[in-house]
Formats: C-alpha cells, sequence, structure tokens
C-alpha cells in the first residue's frame, strides 16, 4: 500500500473517529517526505464577538494542528473582509504553515461554533486546487469524545516551498456577474441561477441589523434564505446527514440541476452551503461561491437600482 493511500479519506466530509485513525499514520519525523494528515484550525469569529481564532487555537487543538488565519490570508488590497488571496499569496500561507502539496488537510472549526468558517478554507484550498481537502464534522464532536488535545504555544514547523497554483476561476463569481444576474431573473429566456444566502433569516429580511456598522440588511433580489442554523445539528453543531439536507434544499425549492451561486456576509459563512451541497451529493459543476458576499453587495449598488430586498 502506497503512502497516499495509507492517508486516503473518502469523503469530503470526515468524522473524528476516521480523522484520529488516519492521524496515527502520520510519520513525525523531521527526515520523512511521506504525505501527511495536516489538521488545519480555521476558526474565525465575527467581528462583534471578541474572541479570536488563535486564542481558541492556543487554548486547545488537535495534536499537531497549524492555524490558518482568515484575517491574514486575504486580499489586503479589497476594501472588504475575505476575498481571496493572491495564488502567490497563498502558496506563501501554505509554505508558511509547513503543509506541501501533497498532504491532505483536515480543517476544523471551534468546540463553541461546530461548523462555521472550516469549510470557507476547505473551499479557499480547492480552489487554489490543493488535492486532497476535508472538513471535519466536527471539533466538538472531537472533543465530546475524548480523543487527544493539545494547548499552549505550538511547536514551530519547518517551512516548504510552495508551488503557486492557479486559481479555479469557475468556481468564483464576482460582483459584477451577480449583478448581472439579480436583474435578468424572471425576464423570459434568462437562465435560472439560484443564489443562496447563509445570513440569518432576519438579516436577510431586512429586519435584523448586520453584525458591521452602517451596512444594510436585506437581500439579493430573487435569493432564497438558507441560514447556516438550519444545515446544522442544533444538539453537536455538526452538518446535517446526506438526507436531511437533500430534504431540506428540496423543501427550499433547489434544483441541483441548476446553477447555484453561495453567499453570506462576507464569503465565508456561504462555503457552509457549499460543503452541505458537497455532502447532499449536489454536482460540482455551475456550483459557485461570491466571495464579496452581502458586504460587498450593500456598499456597491445603487439605491435607485433596487437591488436591496427588504421583506416584513
Amino acid at each position: 500500500m502506497s503512502d497516499s493511500s495509507q492517508h486516503h479519506l473518502p469523503t469530503y466530509l470526515v468524522t473524528p473517529s476516521q480523522l484520529h485513525a488516519a492521524l496515527q499514520k502520520n510519520i513525525h519525523s523531521r527526515l520523512s517526505t511521506a504525505p501527511r494528515i495536516i489538521p488545519l484550525c480555521a476558526t474565525w469569529f465575527l467581528p462583534n464577538d471578541g474572541r479570536t481564532g488563535r486564542d481558541t487555537f492556543t487554548a486547545g487543538r488537535i495534536p499537531h494542528a497549524r492555524f490558518f488565519d482568515l484575517d491574514a490570508v486575504k486580499d489586503p488590497a479589497s476594501p472588504y473582509p475575505h476575498m481571496l488571496p493572491s495564488a502567490p499569496d497563498f502558496a506563501a500561507a501554505m509554505g508558511r504553515l509547513g503543509i506541501r502539496k501533497d498532504d491532505s488537510v483536515v480543517v476544523y472549526d471551534s468546540k463553541e461554533l461546530g461548523i462555521f468558517s472550516a469549510p470557507r478554507v476547505g473551499w479557499t484550498l480547492k480552489v487554489f486546487g490543493h488535492p486532497n481537502v476535508h472538513v471535519l464534522n466536527n471539533f466538538k464532536l472531537w472533543c465530546e469524545e475524548g480523543l487527544p488535545l493539545e494547548s499552549g504555544t505550538p511547536a514551530e514547523v519547518d517551512a516548504v516551498d510552495y508551488p503557486v497554483p492557479e486559481l479555479d476561476a469557475v468556481k468564483v463569481v464576482a460582483f459584477e456577474d451577480v449583478k448581472e444576474i439579480a436583474r435578468e431573473q424572471g425576464k423570459e429566456g434568462a437562465e435560472e441561477v439560484q443564489i443562496l444566502d447563509a445570513r440569518s433569516l432576519g438579516r436577510w429580511k431586512g429586519v435584523d441589523p448586520e453584525p458591521r456598522a452602517g451596512l444594510s440588511s436585506g437581500h439579493i433580489p430573487y435569493s432564497i434564505s438558507v441560514p447556516v442554523s438550519d444545515l446544522l445539528d442544533p444538539t453537536t453543531k455538526a452538518l446535517l446527514p446526506a438526507s436531511e439536507l437533500q430534504t431540506l434544499f428540496k423543501s427550499k425549492g433547489i434544483d441541483p440541476t441548476k446553477p447555484i451561486i453561495s453567499s453570506c456576509g462576507t464569503g465565508v459563512t456561504a462555503a457552509v452551503i457549499d460543503a452541505a451541497l458537497v455532502e447532499a451529493g449536489f454536482p460540482e459543476e455551475g456550483r459557485r461561491l461570491y466571495d464579496g458576499s452581502w458586504t460587498e453587495w450593500a456598499q456597491r449598488v445603487q439605491p435607485s437600482e433596487n437591488l436591496i430586498v427588504k421583506t416584513e
């Protein structure tokens, strides 16, 4: 059996027991060049939360995990919070984390949130072509099952040269494209594109405020509210099983044969929808994520365009 097959994880979402078993096969030696399973903590909290991902990572993590900082690995020139970094910046970040192209990466969240920002980092790795990417479902269950933890300042990792990848542009959709889609929806002959919104129903309706001061709430015309909370088990905060996700998407009229754009506040929890679509068996083709999401949309559309919808 080859090293890569020893580390094979069969599905995008992996359970704590699957990850724990796979980690036992890692070779912890600086001399080894064998592919490894790398746990990657991607904890991130909303700006009005007060907690930080790095503090949570230091307090308790999967042994030998690395920390991916969503607030640092992004486009620094963009006025919007979490736009994708350039390919060279992504490669440099992966290199600093000591992650090699043939390593399998399992991204995970905090035990407090269950599933929240890890799918965004998983999606980022996939969009930059990292071959083996998974999301742990979830760290809360890992802790409750009594699986190993470590805490304190993590050990230094040896940096590596990670090759500069190419962005898979078909997985991303930009503001102008979403604007054109929103204007054309409902017109005769227009392609039906399903825009899914992961924010809370209150923010989608425009009755609850956005967590970013001064930003209008509401939604993109013709978008469908799919709050992250609907996709998670209320007790374990893990993504629901495939059959329950299929039922949920069907109840909202979401058609797997038609194109889908996932969106949210800043492009983070939109990837939770995308991960749920993966688990529910939706095809990879035709799925895109709106990187700027609501934070960009609400700042760039003009009041006269009537492209912010509010419903009581």
